[in-house]
């Protein structure tokens, strides 16, 4: 799942690579595959799936129950048989056709909300890691709409998700969309962020008394240079535009508009607080318990400076701006994790420079010459902080996979859905792993790249 590319951003948030020509999906395959080497479900975040135009968290569309009954009978129909249930599907159908004539709307039942969670995942086209979709648990929580709640039940899923460190691929669902009524929306990209403070906000800034204080109750890309680094450590990158996580900029300045106080001495890994709307109301911050955020200080099996740079992330990425869409039902907040890829840290989060630029420290520290990129020392710089990320995880007990893992597990996805006749979307862009590429299996053939629900959609509005 998020992978972080989700992560992923993983972010199940990065910048997308050059577009290639899709041709059809083969049915062959490049090389036999390995042995699986655990049967625990994958991994980071689920993946994110093309925009979709329809949607913002906005006020729920006009009703249409014709459009709305073609959808609920399809998903309902797409259910029973897929479970084997042909015996209920009559009888269904007639409580859905009710429910949609007297109401512009039905309730899943628990059993299809756990369906369609786990088929969104399955369907997530820019995900590698839908072995295991069948794995993801749901959290059942339509009838919490409060944002006080709603942070109160996404840090108890960021405690489940962790597990200590054996990471649980889980989504929790809130209330839906509703005729007139939009469901609850968390804004924060992810419900771990790393703050980026811009220029002329690192000192001072709003209080903790503006609206959505969280006192009692209570991403998107960012702009800036991304060579930003720490004022204090007297880094020579550090700086003029932004400190900390560059693609959090925008999250960071709506946090203290609301009144979020980001702490006297603005650090480069400085955890936000979530950001959540309710329906009809404006958005509020929600600080995060220190307990609930599991993070893995980085260090390098081979180099003991490499703890010097003092890098760190945390364990699970659990992707929270995107909605649920099944049988026409929208759920507009429903935060899911799998767990990290390496790459998704080392050569995406950590690496690119647009983000936190590390390579350029860590190719120092290796006397690397930066003067000419035929000396390849980005690639060294990152395979040796993709190695620290995949070290340091497994040494602190947290699961991870490695990208090569990761395709040989994906091509066994797409044997399986074969075997049941299921067509299975992947955008190439984003199955190829960014590093060692036209090493992994998967860079070697092509993918159909198309829309089918139930899926996870982002919102066409978000914080930038």
């Amino acid at each position: 799942m998020g992978h972080g590319r989700y992560a992923f951003e993983s972010g199940w948030s990065l910048s997308g690579r050059p577009r290639l020509r899709r041709q059809r999906q083969g049915r062959w395959r490049t090389a036999k595959l390995g042995a699986l080497d655990s049967a625990e479900p994958f991994q980071s975040s689920i993946g994110q799936p093309e925009k979709d135009p329809r949607s913002g968290n906005g006020a729920a569309e006009s009703s249409d129950d014709a459009g709305l009954l073609a959808k609920a009978e399809s998903f309902v129909t797409q259910f029973h048989i897929e479970n084997h249930l042909h015996d209920s599907l009559a009888r269904r159908l007639e409580q859905v056709r009710g429910e949609i004539a007297t109401r512009g709307t039905y309730r899943h039942t628990s059993a299809e909300l756990g369906y369609a969670a786990q088929v969104a995942w399955r369907n997530s086209s820019r995900c590698i890691g839908r072995l295991y979709w069948r794995s993801l648990r749901v959290r059942d929580r339509r009838h919490v709409s409060a944002a006080a709640e709603i942070a109160d039940e996404a840090v108890a899923h960021l405690r489940e998700a962790t597990n200590g460190g054996r990471i649980r691929p889980l989504i929790t669902v809130f209330a839906p969309d509703a005729p007139g009524r939009p469901g609850p929306r968390i804004l924060s990209s992810q419900l771990v962020r790393y703050a980026g403070y811009e220029a002329g906000t690192v000192a001072g800034g709003p209080g903790a008394g503006g609206p959505g204080a969280s006192g009692p109750g209570a991403s998107g890309p960012g702009a800036g240079d991304p060579r930003a680094g720490d004022p204090r450590t007297g880094d020579p990158r550090a700086g003029d535009t932004v400190v900390g996580d560059p693609a959090n900029a925008g999250l960071t300045r709506l946090a203290r508009e609301l009144g979020w106080p980001a702490p006297a001495a603005p650090g480069r890994f400085d955890l936000l607080p979530l950001l959540i709307r309710e329906s009809g109301a404006a958005p509020t911050w929600h600080e995060l318990p220190a307990d609930a955020v599991l993070e893995v200080p980085l260090r390098h099996p081979d180099y003991d400076w490499f703890s010097e740079l003092g890098l760190r992330w945390y364990a699970v990425p659990v992707i929270s701006d995107m909605r649920l869409e099944a049988g026409g039902i929208r759920y507009p907040a429903a935060p899911f994790n799998g767990w990290y890829m390496g790459t998704e840290i080392g050569s995406r989060n950590l690496g690119d420079d647009t983000r936190y630029n590390e390579l350029p420290r860590v190719a120092a520290r290796l006397g690397l010459s930066t003067a000419d990129n035929r000396t390849l020392w980005k690639d060294r710089a990152m395979t040796e902080l993709n190695v620290a990320v995949l070290h340091s995880f497994s040494s602190a007990g947290v699961t991870i996979t490695d990208h090569h893992t990761e395709s040989v597990r994906f091509l066994k996805h797409l044997e399986l859905e074969e075997r049941q006749g299921r067509s299975c979307p992947a955008d190439w862009t984003w199955i190829v792993p960014p590093s060692a590429s036209s090493a992994t299996p998967v860079f070697h053939r092509y993918y159909d790249n198309f829309d089918q629900t139930p899926n996870f959609y982002r919102h066409s509005q978000c914080v930038s």
